[in-house]
């Protein structure tokens, strides 16, 4: 039985080399896309401006293809997907909770300006009254 695991790990770190070096030409393939992109932006400036966003548009999406099918990017996808689940769980506040919070938050700002402002001038008033003027 262990030796059946020891040669399942073999062949995933196999695995993992062949696709780290596919992987690599797909991320050079990514940056291509993007130079493509930047030069392309420039070297057309005087071209209309929907037909540049357009052309930037796909290349960014065939950019992100090609990168979701590299390891790093089928992890990003799936933490992806698990933050959006997460967020579906999340209990949001009613408007009458995020209303009451945000005036407090205003009350307190207020009260702390007032005294701020009250210790401002007891202290100016002081230092007047140290230096004569």
């Amino acid at each position: 039985m262990a030796a059946n695991t020891t040669q399942v790990f073999y062949m995933n770190d196999k695995v993992k080399e062949a696709g780290s070096s596919l992987d690599t030409i797909k991320w050079l393939a990514v940056l291509v896309l993007i130079a493509v992109g930047v030069y392309g932006n420039s070297y057309y400036a005087g071209s209309s401006v929907l037909y540049r966003t357009v052309a930037l548009l796909i290349l960014a999406v065939v950019a992100c293809l090609i990168a979701g099918t590299t390891a790093k990017g089928k992890v990003f996808i799936q933490i992806s997907k698990d933050a959006r689940t997460e967020i579906r769980k999340v209990v949001w506040p009613t408007r009458q909770e995020t209303m009451q919070t945000s005036l407090i938050v205003v009350a307190v700002v207020v009260v702390m300006a007032i005294l701020l402002w009250g210790l401002d001038s007891i202290v100016s008033w002081l230092i007047a009254l140290l230096i004569g003027s």
